[in-house]
Parts: structure tokens; sequence; C-alpha cells
């Protein structure tokens, strides 16, 4: 269990010089090519900080572990909001622009609710099992399409306002390129170092597969986003703060979720409970709500969402 403690402890090291150099390569990236911050987060930062989710999916898919494909789906959306950008939030306020608000939260939500729907077949009467067969996988792949034009057309609309004076940024654009590809590895290799030392030494501690998926790999694989979102909130990058949130969630549902039940087969589960389901919806609810008020998150709606999530993580134990 030592190794397993090193290895987690070089794990994270990996994980925060990933991010911190991650950030500022995004960052000069968009200001070179001339694209909003905001596009970046819900894109390339979104899905550079979800490779490890996906990794999650596609290897426990074809090791017949359904159970921690949701959990950490599941588990990762709502330590992404009420956690990790709780805790964004409490370093620095947020504002959070009318667009934002008014079309991207709630096209988290609506995909949220979306594949709660397709889920919950034992609820709605539609069969014993809670099944993402592949049917609900492509459509949740046709809302992420519909998600990944959207985005793609304001950004041909939108424009760093910096992005005009090249002198300030800091970086060339092919360097900058170079540090997205380097922090990418060092999330990725870090997050795996976390995950899988972190899961062996809970095995052999006898914690189930549920708890581990909902707590473990679902914390696990959100450090990117961890690391990503303090560097972001303490660079006062909130933009990308705030993208990599919702696109990072969009993304668990459409890619680390949908596209292995394509490839691989149904994610099948019966260990979920109401509680899980409720969290899931809640904690984008809950970002649209406290995003609508003057459109800024302070630090009391940030230690609001991490006191929630605390609440959740009890009664995980509990249920």
């Amino acid at each position: 269990m030592t190794i397993q403690i090193i290895i987690l402890i070089i794990g994270f090291i990996f994980l925060i010089k990933g991010a911190d150099i991650f950030v500022d390569g995004a960052s000069c990236t968009a200001r070179h090519l001339k694209l909003s911050k905001m596009f970046v987060g819900l894109t390339i930062v979104a899905f550079g900080t979800s490779a490890p989710e996906f990794a999650v999916s596609c290897k426990s898919l074809l090791s017949g572990s359904s159970d921690l494909v949701l959990g950490n789906v599941i588990g990762s959306n709502i330590t992404n909001i009420l956690l990790i950008l709780g805790v964004g939030v409490v370093i620095n306020p947020i504002t959070i622009k009318n667009n934002t608000v008014k079309k991207e939260i709630p096209l988290c939500l609506l995909i949220t609710l979306l594949l709660t729907s397709l889920f919950l077949d034992n609820i709605l009467g539609i069969g014993n099992n809670n099944t993402i067969t592949k049917g609900d996988a492509i459509s949740i792949l046709l809302f992420f399409t519909v998600f990944m034009y959207y985005i793609i057309t304001i950004s041909k609309n939108k424009l760093d306002k910096n992005s005009d004076n090249d002198e300030d940024i800091k970086y060339g654009i092919a360097k900058s390129i170079i540090f997205i590809i380097i922090g990418i590895i060092g999330i990725v290799l870090g997050s795996n170092m976390v995950v899988n030392s972190s899961t062996t030494i809970a095995r052999l501690l006898g914690i189930s597969e549920r708890i581990i998926s909902l707590t473990i790999i679902a914390i696990g694989t959100s450090l990117p986003e961890l690391a990503t979102t303090i560097i972001s909130s303490i660079k006062k990058e909130q933009d990308i703060l705030v993208g990599n949130i919702i696109g990072s969630n969009i993304f668990n549902i459409g890619i680390v979720l949908a596209l292995p039940a394509l490839m691989f087969g149904n994610v099948t589960s019966s260990n979920f409970n109401s509680t899980d389901i409720l969290f899931f919806i809640l904690s984008p609810i809950l970002l649209l709500l406290f995003s609508r008020s003057e459109y800024k998150i302070s630090k009391l709606e940030g230690l609001s969402f991490i006191i929630i999530y605390l609440i959740y993580y009890m009664l995980i134990f509990i249920l």
C-alpha cells in the first residue's frame, strides 16, 4: 500500500503542473486564433480534461463493469459543479456572461434530463433494468452534435476582445499549442496514476464498486477539471473556468457515456438509487439558478455548492 500512496502523490504533482501549463497554452492559443476563451473552454479544455473519464469508460465496458461507467459520469458531473466550480468560486467569485446563462447552461441541463429519461427504464415501466442502449446512445450523440454545431457557430461571431493586441500574448502560437499537448499529457498521466492507486487502495480496504465509482473514480477522473479550475480561478481566466465545467459535463454524457455505449454495447445498472439521480439533476439546476442572480456566483453561493456536495457524499454512505 505504501507504493500506491507514493504513486498517488506523484500523480497529484503531474496533475497540478499539467493543469498550469494547459491553462496558459489554451489561453494564449485562444488569443492567437482570435477565438473567445469561452469557446476554448467549451471545446479544447473540456475535451482534454474529459479524456480520463473516456478512458475509464472504455476500459470498464470492455471488462464488463457497467456500474463504473455510469457512476463515473454521474459522479463526475455532480463533482464538476458542486465541488470543482464551488472551489473555483470560493477562490474568486465569477461573473457569468448573459449568453452562457441563457444558452450554454440550459443546454447542459437539457442533456442531463435527456440522459436521465433514457436511463430510468425501470421507473418508466419500459424494462426491468435501467439501461443505456445503442439507440439511446444515438439520441444523446445527436443532441451532442447540435451542441457542437452551436458552439462552432457562436465561435464565428464572438472574438476575444483582447486578441487584437498580439504583443501582450505571453507565448507564441507554436509554443502555446505545445503547452496544450504537454499539459494534457501531464493531466492524463497524473489522473490515471491517482485513479489507479486510489482504486487499488479502496479495494484492499473492501469498499464496494458503486462507492468506488461514485467517489474515488468520479472524483479522481474529475481531478483534471479541479486542477484546471483552481489554476484558472487564480489566474482569473473565468471564461475558461466556466466553459471547462459546462463543456466537461456535456462531453461526459455525449462522449464519455454515449460513444462507448454505441461502440461496445449497452450500459446497464441497477445499483444507482434516486438520491444519485436527484443530485445529478439538481446540480445544473442550481448552477442555472445561481447564475441568474445578477449573472454572478458569489463566494457564499460557491460555499453552498460545496456544502450540498458534502451532504450528497454523506448520503452515499448512509443509503
